[in-house]
């Protein structure tokens, strides 16, 4: 969740390292720092605070030197503050480094340095592994070799990028179970955990995997293993994304303007998917057990696909949060499994940790991604990609739709290798499918009635969202949506189960917001809606059904469509009235409070 930016070339570091780290605000942080290197001399600025604040009063511009890193961090050992800020130190000063991830044996490490004579500033554990490193140099040949005995001991997740003033001309990066990927430039090398952090200067990048580190000067890199110190030959990926795709392109937010690519988004998700989406699908065909396992909004696309493959393939998959999946799953996987992970980044700590007990149990593994060379990516055994290109805003817009879009073309193929459904049925869905652009597109359209809809509603504490079968999940999304950056309380709801406890919360003018699209249980919804307007409860509904306008007090017409289909299109209103409202109430969508874009750490 915190953001790591290096530099070493012959501009100046500190602007470069300032402009990255701008770039990776979207990860969540609490406090920032950076530290530029001058030959031989080491300068450190850091401190609690957004960045561009901090730019100002702590003059990061001013610093001088041609190589350097920096962090934003998100606090999980010591509270954030000015003194808790990366970078950290050894006691020399002439180890310098930042940190993302956990080590999980720091204490046990520090108490062992505190005997030896060390003396700390930060009540982090990040700073037990600079005097870890300066402990290991006593006894080392060289740097190098401290560096990699130093690792050996850490336990724990950790991507790290080091200065050792002694070597003024390279640096030192490091990736254990928290991204890390190096830029390669002309006279120039980036490392960074993520891509947009150097995507201005350059568009070939080398994904380091777990248990590697890289040796960077400004003409070169070297990758090796941490056990072994082995040389690794890593392939350079080309990215795609343009620089543009990563900035705001004119909208006030990243999160509007991401909204609005989704048309895009989804045509990039159907064509980049073509091609290799039966073989994938024929694969899926040969397992009887298959388990979905995601979190957050991955997780509601999951739900989907569970739907999704019941319908069409008749396979009844299980939908299990990551989190509790190795909890409760361990005995049950073995090489008769299939496991569907899904997360946008590739990086997110417990779905990973998911991927790998079923590994370990001889499951198959499938990753629905967005992030080419993520370690989603390269633990799995097959991937998809969404094709989504980088998703700034925290709230996931756009890869949540491509996400369904690929799971839909993945349920009809797999229908159609199982011969579970009727041919001509699935060549419709596929061509309604294409549409779907055009519709979203539509759905966009009523972005200024969504917004006054949202001024009439800024001050209500309380929404709830419902919806049946396919549409359970957007009620889900459409709720989570609201509640991480409006921060007002909302609950996404199985109609059918309003009756059963959640009508006794309803009440005069409380927003219920109804998911109603023609398909098999349209006429059991409108009992609900009817249910919960007796309540008095505020009625707005999304459907394509006249009869349904005529029980809400609002109506947002939606196109015709096949219902296993709308998921992808009926979600785009609901994240426009939760955008409009997050901004009507003072909110920064993009930075929503307590979160982060990329949980990297359990």
């Amino acid at each position: 969740m915190c953001g790591i930016i290096g530099y070493i070339g012959d501009r100046n570091a500190a602007e470069v390292i300032v402009r990255g780290l701008k770039k990776l605000e979207y990860r969540g942080y609490d406090s920032a720092g950076i530290v530029t290197a001058d030959g031989e001399t080491v300068e450190i600025r850091k401190g609690a605070g957004r960045i561009d604040n901090l730019a100002e009063r702590l003059g990061f511009l001013a610093m001088e030197g041609n190589r350097g890193i920096g962090h934003t961090r998100w606090a999980t050992h010591g509270v954030p503050n000015d003194i808790n800020a990366h970078p950290h130190k050894d006691c020399t000063g002439r180890i310098v480094l930042v940190h993302n991830g956990i080590i999980e044996n720091f204490a046990e490490l520090k108490g062992e340095l505190l005997k030896r004579g060390h003396r700390f500033e930060s009540d982090t554990d990040t700073e037990v592994i600079a005097h870890l490193i300066e402990e290991e140099l006593k006894n080392s040949e060289n740097f190098e070799e401290a560096l990699r005995r130093a690792l050996k001991r850490l336990k724990g997740s950790f991507a790290l990028a080091i200065v050792y003033a002694d070597e003024p001309d390279r640096l030192y990066v490091v990736r254990n179970e928290s991204p890390l990927v190096l830029g390669i430039g002309e006279g120039e090398m980036f490392a960074a955990s993520d891509v947009p952090a150097f995507l201005e200067y350059t568009k070939e990048a080398v994904f380091l995997d777990d248990g590697e580190y890289a040796v960077i000067t400004k003409d070169s890199y070297v990758v090796k293993r941490i056990n072994t110190g082995e040389i690794v030959e890593k392939p350079v990926h080309k990215i795609t994304w343009t620089l543009e795709m990563a900035e705001k392109s004119g909208f006030p937010h990243f999160m509007l303007k991401e909204i609005h690519e989704q048309p895009n988004a989804v045509r990039d998700a159907i064509h980049g998917n073509r091609e290799v989406i039966k073989s994938v699908a024929e694969e899926i065909a040969k397992y009887e057990k298959v388990i979905f396992v995601a979190m957050g909004t991955s997780y509601h696309a999951a739900l989907v696909g569970k739907y999704l493959f019941q319908r069409l393939a008749k396979k009844v998959p299980l939908v299990e949060e990551a989190s509790e999946f190795r909890y409760e799953f361990e005995d049950l996987v073995d090489e008769n499994t299939l496991v569907i992970a899904i997360t946008q980044s590739g990086e997110t700590a417990d779905t990973l940790a998911a991927m790998k007990l079923a590994k370990r149990k001889g499951a198959r593994v499938l990753a629905i991604v967005n992030v080419v060379g993520s370690m989603a990516t390269r633990i799995a055994d097959l991937t998809l990609y969404t094709h989504a290109g980088p998703e700034i805003g925290v709230a996931a817009t756009k890869t949540y739709t491509t996400q369904l879009t690929v799971l839909t073309m993945l349920a009809i193929e797999t229908a159609r290798a199982l011969g579970s459904a009727d041919e001509e049925y699935l060549r419709s869905l596929e061509k309604q499918l294409d549409s779907i652009p055009v519709l979203i597109e539509k759905a966009l359209s009523h972005g200024e009635a969504l917004k006054e809809l949202a001024e009439s509603l800024r001050d209500r504490r309380d929404f709830f969202y419902i919806g049946r079968g396919i549409s359970f999940p957007t009620a889900l999304e459409g709720a989570l949506k609201l509640k991480e950056i409006s921060y007002i309380h909302a609950e996404g709801l199985s109609a059918g189960e309003l009756k059963h406890g959640p009508l006794a919360l309803l009440e005069r003018g409380v927003p219920v917001v109804a998911i109603a699209p023609s398909g098999k249980t349209f006429d059991k919804m409108i009992s609900n809606i009817e249910e919960a307007k007796a309540r008095g409860a505020l009625i707005i509904a999304l459907s394509d059904r006249e009869e349904v306008g005529r029980v809400s007090d609002v109506w947002i017409e939606m196109p015709e469509l096949d219902e296993l289909l709308t998921p992808i299109v009926y979600v785009v209103p609901l994240q426009l009235m939760a955008y409009h409202l997050a901004v009507l109430r003072g909110n920064d969508p993009d930075k929503p409070r307590n979160l982060a874009k990329s949980v990297t750490v359990e």
